[in-house]
């Protein structure tokens, strides 16, 4: 299940959000060595402190097993105030129906289930993605992300627009892009994820 934790639910949820920066810390840190602030056993950083909206993957034991922040174009983003090399000599978006996606993160046993070599978790993620964005009118989504995971986001039925060529940040090859938001992508990773229906539990409306 897909958990939408938006900001006004920060209180009610403030456990699934330690165990999610938890996770965090666990992927970016330990994980993938970044450079990321870290704080007895958390990862968080300044734009956690802009009310950004948390999309979390629960097992059925109720363990969170993924997660990824979104914010709007319209304000900070790690994409104009981090990450602007990868944009090249272009602006970054701001546009009320653009958000920016960051800290993708998943940590799924070995045993969960694949399709085409993607863990499921991870088809249910961007599916859950997708349903925001459409039930917020949004039309795509841009993101900083490594080819590793552009290729997934391809293999999965969901590729990247790069905006620019990679280009390498600490130890990764990053690449930035925009993801379309519409019922065909949903439509498309439904079906290569073998997900039968919506994927994101939360009281909003318009989920497709």
């Amino acid at each position: 299940m897909m958990q939408l934790i938006a900001p006004d639910w920060y209180g009610k949820f403030a456990d699934d959000l330690k165990e999610m920066h938890r996770l965090r810390h666990r992927v970016f840190r330990d994980r993938l060595k970044w450079d990321v602030s870290v704080s007895d056993g958390y990862e968080i950083d300044a734009f956690d402190a802009l009310n950004p909206h948390y999309l979390l993957l629960r097992a059925s034991t109720g363990r969170i097993d993924g997660c990824v922040r979104l914010l709007p174009t319209t304000g900070p983003t790690m994409l104009r105030d981090c990450f602007s090399v990868l944009l090249g000599d272009r602006a970054p978006p701001e546009d009320p129906q653009t958000w920016e996606s960051s800290r993708f993160a998943l940590d799924l046993p070995p045993s969960t289930p694949k399709r085409a070599g993607i863990a499921a978790g991870t088809y249910e993620l961007f599916a859950g993605m997708i349903e925001f964005g459409l039930s917020r009118d949004l039309r795509r989504i841009v993101t900083v992300t490594d080819l590793r995971m552009e290729r997934i986001l391809r293999r999965a039925g969901w590729p990247l627009d790069r905006i620019s060529e990679p280009r390498t940040v600490g130890n990764t090859r990053a690449v930035v892009g925009y993801l379309d938001v519409s019922t065909d992508s949903l439509a498309a990773i439904r079906r290569n994820g073998g997900i039968m229906g919506p994927v994101l539990w939360a009281p909003v409306a318009k989920v497709a």
